[in-house]
């Protein structure tokens, strides 16, 4: 099984969503990193990358083959209200892929449950020729969740791996 996991944004060119003390860009890296490592020893084949183009990151998942292909991002909003972790996909198999993913990131962080949602707006994942999904981890303009965000990425990287993982059996 080939998974490709793409961080969102660019540190440095593009930070992406940004909270009081963090950065969309840096978060996803940290969580991307964690995530490959974990499906890495579980034996699956995983490429990672981040990327702003959006032909290049549809490019390399297709090249490499990838079976699955997973965006990471944090979620951003004008009210630091808004909250929680929401999948976005296009397909059947993506709609079970992010079922498997929002439920474990919920369940092992206790955020809010966003759901998963329409997602053949995102090139990312109408354009890819894998099972394809866009996570949105949590609100970094949410006080609580960039905290679990800062404090707990290697959690959101075992739960994002589980998630994969539950998909593959």
């Amino acid at each position: 099984m080939h998974i490709a996991l793409n961080a969102g944004h660019m540190s440095g060119m593009d930070p992406g969503a940004c909270g009081s003390c963090s950065t969309e860009a840096d978060i996803c890296r940290q969580v991307m990193e964690s995530c490959a490592a974990l499906l890495r020893d579980s034996g699956y084949e995983v490429l990672t990358f981040q990327s702003d183009e959006l032909e290049s990151i549809v490019g390399a998942s297709d090249g490499f083959g990838a079976d699955i292909f997973v965006s990471i991002h944090c979620n951003g909003a004008v009210t630091q209200a808004a909250k929680g972790t929401e999948v976005y996909a296009m397909s059947e198999a993506g709609y079970e892929l992010g079922l498997c993913i929002d439920r474990a990131i919920v369940v092992y962080l206790g955020t809010a449950d966003r759901g998963v949602k329409d997602g053949s707006r995102l090139y990312v994942v109408n354009q890819t020729e894998a099972t394809a999904v866009l996570v949105e981890l949590a609100f970094i303009t949410n006080q609580d969740d960039e905290w679990l965000l800062n404090q707990r990425t290697d959690d959101f990287a075992s739960a994002l791996a589980a998630g994969i993982i539950e998909y593959c059996r």
